[in-house]
């Protein structure tokens, strides 16, 4: 084995994990100098024994830290101790209860913060989310219960933003319990604040949740009622234009779920009329609003009406210049909805070609989610013209059978 590999996955999963060089020598019960030398690969982890001690040290796998295959993926996918920490974070009521941390919030702090998980979830860097949402939350929390005014709502607005992410991110890994709870946290604060913003933000990580539980028509009647209460609102505010628009897809989306071409449709003409009016151009800097946005949920609403040659066709529709200037995720989820809907009509070749392609735009998305895991076991196991070698590839890399 490669010892200097290995020290930097151990270096890797240290800092993932948030502990100290003191911190992970005690839970080994060795030296920091001893951790030091591993790290740097100056000395080899050549005994089990100690492999093991390690691998349980950091919460992983032995093969996280041995095999190459393996150790990539674990670094690409939100894994279960995270999962647990967000479990947790959410399931504390210490700040909800108001109980002061000893710190003054630092505002300009916490924002740069929150930006910096928005760019993670667009860029679809679930290890990202995992290690910094937990601790953002309690940062959040903490700041709603010690200010007041102006300073209180910016900081309910980031709450709730970090609640929106950690749902949004545990919705993609079918983790759906915890993800309703991060959304109900979310719509509760809301509520209380009264504010469209955190409102609107809120009712769209609720009504996902409830969509992926299978209450597809609540959500449905959840995000039209409050895309409702934000109409006389909307005149020359261009955040809250986008929020409603990003009301409208969901609730598409939930529609064509549902079965209800006829909703779905007039759904999406709504949305896009929306977009328009923000200019051919305009992508919202967190949720990517705009015409092309529009047009990659269109797809995704065919392909939810098991209407794959619609899809297709439509498809050849979006402009490729426009998706291009998407960040990774948007790109990732679009190229996913097409890889089924050539599925859908049969080509499994195609649809292995663009799997592979969403591979390549984010890995993430492909190997670490259940819904593309899903896609690429029905492209093997499809009868018909063999999948291509390279998808037999991936799957082996990433633990399915080839």
């Amino acid at each position: 084995m490669d010892s200097r590999a290995i020290g930097r996955r151990v270096r890797y999963w240290r800092t993932r994990r948030n502990l100290s060089r003191a911190q992970f020598a005690d839970r080994c019960d060795r030296s920091v100098s001893w951790v030091d030398k591993i790290e740097a690969g100056e000395r080899a982890l050549v005994r089990l024994p100690m492999l093991e001690r390690v691998a349980a040290a950091l919460d992983i796998s032995v093969a996280a830290l041995t095999e190459d295959d393996t150790a990539e993926r674990a670094t690409q996918c939100l894994d279960a101790v995270e999962v647990q920490a967000l479990r947790t974070a959410l399931g504390s009521y210490d700040t909800i209860l108001g109980r002061r941390t000893g710190r003054d919030p630092d505002l300009t702090r916490l924002r740069a913060q929150v930006d910096h998980a928005c760019s993670a979830w667009l860029s679809s860097h679930f290890a990202v989310m995992g290690r910094v949402l937990p601790d953002l939350m309690r940062q959040a929390q903490a700041a709603v219960h010690a200010l007041d005014g102006e300073p209180r709502l910016e900081a309910t607005r980031h709450l709730v933003m970090t609640y929106r992410l950690a749902s949004s991110t545990l919705l993609k890994f079918e983790t759906t319990d915890v993800a309703w709870l991060a959304a109900d946290r979310a719509i509760t604060l809301a509520t209380q604040s009264e504010d469209l913003i955190c409102l609107a933000r809120a009712t769209r990580s609720v009504a996902r949740a409830m969509a992926q539980a299978g209450q597809l028509r609540t959500a449905l009647d959840v995000l039209i009622t409050m895309a409702d209460r934000m109409e006389p609102d909307l005149a020359g505010d261009p955040e809250l234009v986008s929020l409603y628009g990003m009301l409208l897809l969901p609730a598409e989306i939930a529609a064509a779920s549902d079965g209800d071409a006829a909703t779905a449709t007039a759904l999406h003409e709504q949305a896009d009329a929306v977009a328009r009016t923000l200019g051919p151009g305009y992508a919202h800097r967190t949720t990517a609003f705009g015409v092309t946005n529009v047009a990659l949920h269109r797809l995704a609403a065919l392909v939810r009406l098991h209407d794959g040659a619609a899809a297709l066709t439509y498809a050849r529709s979006i402009n490729p210049e426009a998706l291009a200037v998407l960040p990774r995720e948007r790109k990732a989820n679009f190229l996913l909805d097409l890889a089924e809907a050539h599925r859908q009509t049969g080509n499994t070749q195609d649809a292995g070609r663009v799997l592979l392609q969403a591979d390549r735009v984010a890995p993430e998305e492909v190997r670490c989610r259940p819904v593309a895991r899903q896609l690429l076991g029905q492209l093997l196991g499809q009868p018909g013209a063999p999948p291509l070698p390279q998808l037999r590839q991936l799957a082996l890399r990433i633990g399915l059978p080839a």
